[in-house]
């Protein structure tokens, strides 16, 4: 029975197609349920007709893609077909054909290259001769003069080169420069996640030969397997390969297949050079050179891998660095300057970005917002998370003074087009100083802490605490009102906070931020950068595992 194969997690999950037509999407009652918000509720769907499948897509937001291009119609599935819908890919795969092979190939795909596999009818052809590969190399006693020039002239055509695309075909220019009387070339390379071999790079001496090169499954597998590299003198007419069907159909007059080895001596993938001239056939020394000039090609490779993935990583971090800048301009300059009261706060992120955010703003002459919240979630998505809430806030308190209705309008607009799992908590204070009154609301976050003038503190009750912002849209938040008494000092934190770790695990817990509160000083500047020193202290350098943010803010005695 034909199915769809999802490739999630190291994890290969089968779909029977035993319908006339699956849909695939979001929706609980559709054929093949996928759960991502990157999913249409109906994305794609599978129809079968005499023997034959077709897939089409059926107005998704982010389209369907079969082997990396986006279908605009109805299309037939080939076995092994990719399909990819928003991040989640899925295989095709006929019930005329097995599943997986091991080892796995590209058999006869139409990549930039045509290159055709053939299994062997006995299943194990006669080589005429193997050599162990060694360290990559090859038994470097043997013709060392012309291996040390091969690998010195393919190192000085190779040096400088970074850009992968580019340094296949550079060792094919340079082999055929080695073995002048090679025909064809090719390099597969296996695929990490797959581990189908993949053609990618090939060279023929003559424009107008034909482009398809020919390998046989079982000289494949044992160049991979036994990584050794393996010579045949005359593959269309040697007696020893009669046993082989796809050699002797192959009329190939000579042959060498090596492997490519990494640091660690695992095959990347190989080079095959192949002669269609009987006059110049390939001898046991030249399978040696090819075996030496492979082992320098493979670390050129590896170490253009390495660098190109050094410099996708300096990218990144520039451009996380920028991303860690904006963040960081959202965040108020500078906290409101109050005679008599003094306010505080502090931001550190687990990582270049993070979720949690804290704003503070002058409402006309006599109001002032205080905004405070930590999105489920740090890094990047969190950061995402962040930078809108921030937006939606000053937008809104624009225009809103009123705590409830403010709040109610901040829920709303993070529920309209909300991510699944991304929520916020979020606390807003608008303090009157004309009556020195706080009035707040409360979505999901910890209760603020009131540290009263004799060390005491109070907290507002749990069944005043609503859900989180993001979560119902027109959720009834209640709204608490409590004057600010000279010298009392009030204290949010994120659960950054609380739950940071030493290196035994221990946490830091509520108890000791409410501890330390008590204990602290009544300047709420004093008391906010003293509590970061003492979280700091109880982590003892072990890394952060979530975004710290304290704010503090008080009248003064």
């Amino acid at each position: 029975m034909s199915r769809l194969i999802l490739l999630q997690e190291g994890q290969a999950i089968p779909y029977a197609l035993n319908q006339t037509e699956a849909v695939i999407g979001r929706h609980p009652d559709c054929d093949i349920h996928l759960e991502s918000n990157m999913i249409s509720r109906r994305h794609a769907a599978v129809r079968t007709e005499s023997g034959h499948y077709f897939i089409k897509d059926v107005g998704s937001g982010n389209g369907t893609f079969v082997n990396g291009k986006k279908i605009e119609q109805e299309i037939e599935l080939q076995h092994e077909d990719r399909i990819k819908l928003g991040p989640i890919l899925l295989r095709f795969e006929r019930d005329a054909k097995p599943a997986v092979q091991n080892p796995t190939y590209a058999e006869t795909v139409s990549y930039p290259f045509q290159v055709d596999i053939e299994g062997d009818s006995d299943g194990a052809s006669s080589i005429m001769s193997s050599i162990d590969s060694g360290i990559g190399f090859g038994s470097l006693n043997i013709n060392p003069e012309a291996k040390l020039k091969a690998v010195l002239e393919i190192s000085r055509s190779l040096a400088g080169t970074v850009n992968i695309e580019k340094i296949l075909p550079k060792i094919l220019d340079t082999l055929f420069e080695i073995f002048p009387h090679a025909d064809r070339g090719s390099i597969l390379l296996k695929d990490p996640h797959s581990g189908k071999m993949i053609p990618s790079a090939q060279k023929h001496r003559r424009d107008e030969e034909d482009e398809t090169v020919k390998l046989s499954r079982t000289i494949l597998d044992q160049v991979l397997n036994d990584k050794k590299g393996i010579l045949s003198a005359d593959a269309s007419s040697d007696s020893r390969f009669e046993a082989s069907e796809s050699i002797s159909n192959l009329t190939i007059r000579s042959m060498m297949c090596v492997p490519l080895l990494s640091l660690a001596n695992e095959p990347m993938g190989i080079i095959n050079i192949d002669t269609q001239n009987p006059l110049n056939q390939f001898k046991e020394e030249d399978i040696d050179l090819l075996l030496a000039v492979a082992g320098q090609a493979a670390l050129s490779y590896e170490s253009a891998q390495l660098m190109s993935s050094y410099l996708e990583k300096q990218k990144q971090d520039s451009e996380m660095k920028i991303a860690q800048s904006v963040q960081r301009a959202l965040l108020p300059e500078n906290l409101p300057d109050i005679p008599g009261y003094k306010f505080f706060a502090s931001y550190d992120a687990a990582q270049a970005v993070g979720g949690d955010y804290y704003d503070a703003m002058r409402l006309g002459e006599d109001k002032i917002c205080l905004s405070f919240g930590d999105v489920a979630g740090k890094g990047v998505p969190g950061a995402l998370i962040m930078s809108r809430i921030s937006s939606c806030v000053q937008n809104t308190m624009k225009y809103v003074t009123d705590v409830q209705e403010a709040f109610g309008s901040i829920n709303n607009h993070m529920c309209d087009s909300s991510v699944a799992g991304r929520f916020v908590t979020y606390v807003l204070v608008i303090i009157d100083l004309n009556t020195n009154e706080m009035t707040l609301c409360d979505g999901g976050h910890m209760s603020p802490l009131i540290r009263r003038i004799d060390g005491a503190i109070d907290e507002f009750p749990e069944d005043f605490i609503g859900l989180p912002v993001g979560v119902m849209e027109d959720y009834p938040y209640e709204v608490e009102t409590r004057k600010i008494e000279p010298g009392e000092t009030i204290v949010i934190v994120t659960d950054g906070v609380d739950e940071a770790m030493n290196p035994a695990g221990e946490l830091y817990s509520k108890q000791r931020v409410l501890d330390f509160i008590s204990n602290g000083s009544a300047d709420p500047e004093e008391l906010g950068k003293a509590l970061l020193a003492d979280v700091r202290k109880h982590a003892d350098g072990r890394p952060q595992n979530d975004d710290i943010t304290i704010m503090t803010f008080g009248r003064l005695s």
